[in-house]
């Protein structure tokens, strides 16, 4: 066990997640030093390697960092009874197989609590633990395209785009580790623990915010803004003389500072754009008065410029430039771990600081299995036992 002494040290999480929006929920307790076990099937059982195929590829090593793994065949009798003895002492179960698959494998809220009242489950799905979608397989895609998203991303009249990241996987394993987190508050009060329950449409619904706000209250429904935000007008990408830029002016005050920045008096005068309200009715033509100026700058300049009067505005960049920026350097968000099969490497870190903590570092992916004797022993069994598991492949 690593000498790491985070603020969630003391909590154990037996993880059985797979492919991303579980993993995303248990990343945030080992970061943060919880006693993580990683519990997979068998290589004999499951041939799987990991997301894209590739158990050793970046996508796999990211987010299965700063944990302890070993195989379980759950399907196996004593694998189940050697996971109950571990849900004894155990805070946190996370999974994220569809909803009917614990309940075969006979690890359902329902039987934990029998074992451990004070155990806290956070179960991820695609569509909820019940209802007409229950059984259904969740994927990012159709949960962004179920939830709204598609229809407000991309430009007017384009048609449906995803978003370029895996948006609903990546909310669903944030809000269901926060609600484990409130689990865990609430049970120093009640000494009990609880199940908790999220899917990838709920996290893409609860994130369509405004949009959704303006459909609720005033039956709003918006479609594709583009590079436009849908209410703050200017705001989105302009041409520059080597490349596009954001610029977001919304608001009499800022609308004033760019006008004095671009030192057109003109625009600053016009009478359709005096107003928030005329802005926006008349954006097409703010954004193209705003790009004859932008155009004749580099984007550097110019940025510089607004960005000294005060005018919110940056690059565009490409991932390489992203993380060659200053303040992400500053920021420090890359996590350096060393691999025995890859050796060192950064991978992405937390968005999150502590003024007292710094998440766990240096521990990478571990093999499959690679710590099964290791956490068996502390679990009471001998090596015979481990012997006798492995050869009718409980583990």
């Amino acid at each position: 066990m690593s000498e790491y002494n985070g603020p969630l040290s003391r909590f154990t999480v037996l993880d059985l997640t797979r492919v991303r929006s579980g993993p995303t929920a248990v990343r945030q307790f080992a970061d943060w030093g919880a006693n993580v076990i990683k519990i997979e099937a068998p290589e004999a059982v499951d041939t799987g390697k990991g997301m894209g195929g590739a158990r050793n590829g970046p996508d796999f090593q990211s987010i299965h960092r700063n944990k302890r793994s070993i195989t379980l065949n759950l399907k196996e009798t004593e694998a189940r009874d050697i996971f109950m003895k571990m849900v004894e002492t155990a805070d946190v179960v996370i999974e994220n197989f569809r909803p009917d698959v614990k309940n075969r494998l006979g690890i359902s809220y329902e039987d934990l609590k029998k074992v451990n009242k004070k155990i806290v489950l956070l179960s991820i799905s695609g569509f909820g633990q019940d209802g007409p979608y229950e059984r259904r397989p969740g994927f990012d895609q159709i949960a962004q395209g179920m939830g709204g998203l598609m229809s407000i991303t991309g430009l007017p009249d384009q048609g449906p785009v995803r978003v370029g990241i895996p948006i609903a996987d990546l909310t669903a394993g944030m809000y269901g580790a926060m609600g484990v987190m409130i689990a865990l508050l609430e049970r120093e009060t009640s000494g009990e623990g609880q199940w908790v329950q999220t899917s990838l449409l709920q996290a893409m619904v609860s994130m369509l915010d405004f949009q959704a706000a303006r459909y609720l209250v005033k039956g709003e429904v918006a479609g594709q803004a583009g590079n436009n935000h849908p209410t703050s007008i200017p705001t989105g990408v302009f041409k520059t003389a080597d490349g596009h830029i954001n610029i977001a002016a919304a608001g009499d005050q800022m609308w004033d500072r760019i006008c004095k920045v671009l030192e057109d008096k003109e625009l600053a005068d016009n009478a359709d754009f005096s107003s928030g309200e005329l802005r926006s009715k008349n954006r097409d033509a703010v954004n193209a008065a705003l790009e004859k100026h932008t155009v004749k700058y580099n984007s550097e300049e110019l940025i510089t410029m607004l960005n000294d009067s005060g005018v919110p505005c940056g690059p565009i960049n490409t991932i390489d430039k992203v993380f060659d920026d200053p303040q992400v350097k500053h920021l420090n968000l890359r996590h350096p771990v060393e691999s025995k099969t890859l050796g060192k490497m950064d991978i992405l870190a937390q968005a999150v600081n502590f003024s007292r903590f710094e998440p766990k570092t240096g521990m990478a992916t571990p093999e499959r299995g690679e710590h099964t004797d290791d956490v068996l022993k502390e679990y009471g069994f001998s090596d015979e036992d481990i012997a006798a598991f492995r050869n009718k492949v409980v583990i």
